[in-house]
């Protein structure tokens, strides 16, 4: 059940002057099966008070977040880790833990992530695993976080090349959405998370495949109101998606378009998770022309091109199919490649290694021109 609340509202009094400050908050909560997650769409960072008290909580950040939001942090008792998803792997999640206990963390300590995926998915799986598990929430901050990583309750780390390898699934309580923290998001960032986005268009909603097809980056980067939209109609799909098949024993198998080869080569290719995304959808929908007779590649590959995100790229198929065997998507020798029927349907088709093997290697991914 989606339960959707009214826009609120509410003022501040500065200097015995009031002074209106507007909200246009969306409230939603989701339910799913053992636990509920409430969305604040177009919030602001201030409103987490309102949601869940400094003295209760700790806020787990990267260093380049913290940097550039100082303000936003004062008052929060806050543990800042190192940027980037080398720093994704249990030594960091030790730390973390280490620090949590020297605050004095107990069972009713909220953990709150305030970043992009790799923050998001460590802050919900510590808070899985400390005391046998605390509350926590997210305040995501890039494009990708907000439409994919933090939703869904998807939870871990890395081990080695291995993305995600160990973790757990486990709902937040909530999420707050405030835009303004996209300002001072690098437009590689802003690129990196479209590749999710067309990945949901392409696998559940061709009105949305049109919808980014008619406009551009800068449209959403620019409007606001546009923008917002948008990344509702994302969170909602993949949230309706997680609600019929919350522990993946079917149809948000269908999440993992273009992931099984994006997984494979991301981190031996130290390549940002939606240029990954984007590259394996690409060798997807090749591999879909063979399978289902799949229609609309170029399609794809336009929609992807005009968001700047990569299309191919030269790597060793050996290694990523030795990749992919040791990969959570894999039952005994074969992987479950999802594939396309047509934009906005996709299924899943069981793959042999040799299979994938023969569908990539005709048509060898070539290096993209810089």
């Amino acid at each position: 059940m989606i339960r959707l609340y009214k826009t609120n509202k509410y003022y501040e009094k500065i200097n015995n002057l009031r002074i209106i400050t507007v909200y246009r908050m969306t409230k939603k909560k989701i339910d799913f099966t053992n636990a509920s997650t409430t969305f604040y769409f177009d919030a602001s960072f201030e409103y987490l008070e309102k949601i869940t008290s400094k003295e209760s909580s700790i806020v787990l950040t990267d260093e380049n977040i913290f940097a550039k939001n100082k303000k936003h942090f004062k008052g929060w008792q806050t543990i800042v880790i190192q940027a980037g998803e080398q720093h994704k792997n249990q030594d960091t999640v030790d730390d973390v833990i280490g620090q949590m206990i020297t605050l004095g963390a107990d069972r009713k300590t909220m953990l709150i992530g305030v970043g992009g995926g790799v923050i998001t998915d460590m802050a919900g799986y510590i808070a899985g695993i400390y005391m046998r598990g605390i509350a926590f929430g997210f305040v995501p901050t890039s494009i990708l976080a907000m439409v994919d990583a933090c939703i869904g309750g998807k939870n871990g780390v890395d081990v080695g090349v291995y993305k995600n390898m160990v973790g757990l699934i486990r709902q937040p309580s909530f999420l707050l959405y405030d835009y303004s923290l996209l300002k001072s998001l690098p437009k590689q960032e802003w690129v990196n998370g479209f590749a999710e986005i067309i990945k949901h268009a392409a696998i559940k909603d061709a009105a949305m495949f049109k919808l980014l097809e008619q406009h551009k980056l800068a449209d959403f980067q620019k409007d606001t109101v546009l923008l917002n939209k948008l990344i509702q109609r994302n969170a909602l799909l993949k949230s309706r998606v997680v609600q019929e098949d919350e522990f993946e024993k079917g149809e948000r198998k269908l999440l993992n378009y273009g992931h099984t080869l994006g997984h494979a080569i991301e981190n031996d290719y130290q390549l940002p998770h939606g240029f990954a995304v984007s590259i394996g959808m690409v060798a997807a929908a090749h591999i879909s022309e063979q399978y289902t007779g799949f229609p609309a590649t170029e399609r794809l590959i336009s929609v992807i091109k005009k968001y700047g995100l990569p299309t191919d790229l030269q790597f060793d198929i050996e290694k990523a199919l030795q990749n992919m065997m040791a990969d959570k998507k894999r039952f005994k020798n074969e992987v479950h490649y999802v594939l396309l029927e047509k934009i906005g349907k996709a299924t899943i088709q069981p793959l042999t290694v040799k299979e994938i093997e023969a569908a990539l290697s005709p048509q060898p991914l070539r290096e993209q021109e810089q």
